[in-house]
């Protein structure tokens, strides 16, 4: 930008950098006092979230709704059955989706916001248990909620003082805070959090061998005493680059690739799959993160690996073409 461009868009003395710094460390600093001085209600309302059989209903009005879609949508995202309701639409119907059996956690910074008068009414009415989140322990939300978790009263960093800046960067923090205590306390693993986000690179990382591979239908498979020229029309016939080679009882002998034929060109037609085969092959089983899978072929240089049961007979097939596809890498 030209100096007289900037001259007629800012103040001589601006630095949109300097402002950028200013805004994001004084809220840092008021996440970091937050931490120190955690609402007393805290543990309870934790305890309270674990024990319920309903669904934890968020709502909010303008910007304290924004970050009540955003706590909300991470609770379900991480094992709390919850959904976001607007003030607005549970006065005109929306009321129903509260019942008793739930909790709903309603976020003002004031706690005056009008909005929400009939959803706090609908929870004294019905005993529904009421989480308040606001800056004023004396307001009409606070007064009426079950659990208070009180945010610190610190300014917000607009030059205005107005805008809602630290209040909802507290709120939002506040809500991670909950989502993740709630986790580490229900033991909330990987392969759960996978099942409510199976799709983008991060469903594709979580995914599980059993998901990607080729199940047994199209396993290309040999007998140990199964000639190499019927192994290798099993090898061509399947596009692996790899054969299984079985035992009498169906386990999982070795394995043929195409480093093993170029190996042992020197009569290879004359023998049978069990002479040729590389023995103990390196396998997964089909809970195998499809992530680990992918390492496991780059860390021995191959493109196939065989799933295998806990009898480690052959269930599945997995390329790593099928892993890139996926979108895993």
């Amino acid at each position: 930008m030209s100096s007289e461009l900037r001259a007629a868009h800012f103040p001589a003395s601006f630095s949109a950098t300097g402002t950028a710094a200013r805004v994001l460390r004084q809220e840092g600093e008021a996440l970091s006092r937050f931490a120190e001085s955690l609402p007393v209600d805290f543990d309870a309302a934790v305890e309270k979230i674990l024990a319920t059989t309903g669904r934890i209903i968020v709502s909010g009005m303008g910007k304290s709704g924004h970050i009540g879609r955003k706590i909300a949508a991470t609770l379900a995202s991480t094992g709390t059955p919850s959904f976001f309701v607007h003030p607005a639409e549970a006065s005109h119907g929306d009321l129903g989706m509260v019942t008793p059996s739930d909790i709903c956690i309603l976020i003002s910074n004031s706690g005056e916001t009008a909005e929400l008068s009939d959803l706090i009414a609908h929870c004294a009415r019905f005993s529904v248990t009421l989480i308040g989140i606001s800056k004023r322990p004396d307001s009409t939300l606070m007064r009426a909620a079950d659990l208070r978790l009180t945010l610190p009263d610190l300014p917000e960093v607009c030059s205005i003082g107005m805008a809602p800046t630290t209040s909802t960067t507290l709120t939002l923090g506040l809500g991670d805070a909950l989502a993740v205590a709630l986790m580490e306390a229900r033991g909330f693993q990987s392969d759960e959090f996978h099942v409510f986000h199976p799709g983008g690179k991060l469903g594709a990382r979580l995914s599980r061998v059993i998901q990607l591979m080729h199940g047994p239908a199209k396993l290309p498979l040999a007998r140990i005493d199964t000639p190499m020229s019927e192994a290798i029309l099993e090898m061509s016939a399947h596009g692996f680059g790899i054969v299984g080679v079985t035992d009498a009882a169906g386990r999982l002998h070795g394995v043929i690739s195409d480093g093993d034929l170029r190996r042992n060109m020197v009569g290879l037609i004359e023998r049978q799959a069990g002479q040729v085969c590389t023995r103990q092959p390196v396998t997964v089983t089909p809970e195998t993160l499809a992530a680990e899978a992918l390492a496991i072929m780059n860390a021995h240089k191959i493109s196939a690996l065989f799933a295998v049961d806990h009898d480690e007979r052959p269930v599945g097939i997995l390329h790593i073409h099928d892993c890139l596809r996926a979108g895993i890498a």
